[in-house]
């Protein structure tokens, strides 16, 4: 490589964001999505996360551009698979543990959820980043533990409910702080799927 391929904007750009460690970054991350969480999207900036993180404003600004990319790329950093791993044999049991690993993570990621409405519908990279993040790994998740419920005979595969499982597990999830004024518990979660999904489903 020539000295002067070395000196050049992909060199000075992968310089710039070698400055920022992994740990620093996450900080920066785990800052705007708690901001967003607690003040709603509109009420965030560029500069409070700066200060609130005691870096300069500049830092981010030249790591990141602009308020939706980066509170793109921190949501797309907090890309999670939980409902990965869950595998007890049964696929009742299985809807049980995912309701009660669900509502250890599901205020959290409603409030972020609420908090970004209106934002998402006006950004598209912010609303595939927010798919990416806390929609698609937990589909994707969800319908293997059904698939496995199939494979092993415990629901026909041409069930008419199981394409309305996931929904009806995230569903309930976003509607509870909205009909009831509060988030599931893993209490309410297992009885919403003992109650609904599983006899949706013909299981008990």
């Amino acid at each position: 490589m020539t000295s002067q391929a070395a000196d050049g904007p992909e060199s000075v750009a992968s310089s710039r964001r070698s400055k920022i460690t992994p740990a620093r970054e996450k900080e920066f991350f785990d800052a705007v999505l708690e901001q967003i969480r607690e003040c709603g999207y509109d009420a965030v900036t560029m500069e409070g996360v700066a200060a609130s993180t005691r870096c300069s404003k500049s830092t981010l600004y030249r790591q990141w551009k602009t308020k939706p990319q980066f509170v793109a790329a921190a949501l797309r950093s907090a890309r999670q698979m939980r409902f990965g791993g869950i595998d007890t044999g049964s696929l009742a049991e299985d809807l049980r543990q995912a309701a009660r690993v669900a509502a250890l993570w599901g205020r959290k990621d409603t409030k972020l959820h609420q908090a970004l409405g209106h934002a998402i519908t006006q950004d598209p990279d912010l609303q595939q980043a927010l798919r990416e993040a806390l929609v698609e790994p937990e589909i994707r998740a969800m319908r293997e533990i059904l698939q496995r419920g199939v494979d092993r005979g415990e629901v026909a595969a041409d069930h008419p409910a199981l394409p309305y499982v996931p929904a009806q597990m995230f569903g309930v999830m976003r509607a509870r702080p909205v009909l009831e004024g509060e988030y599931a518990d893993p209490d309410y979660l297992v009885r919403f799927v003992e109650a609904a999904v599983l006899p949706a489903l013909g299981l008990t």
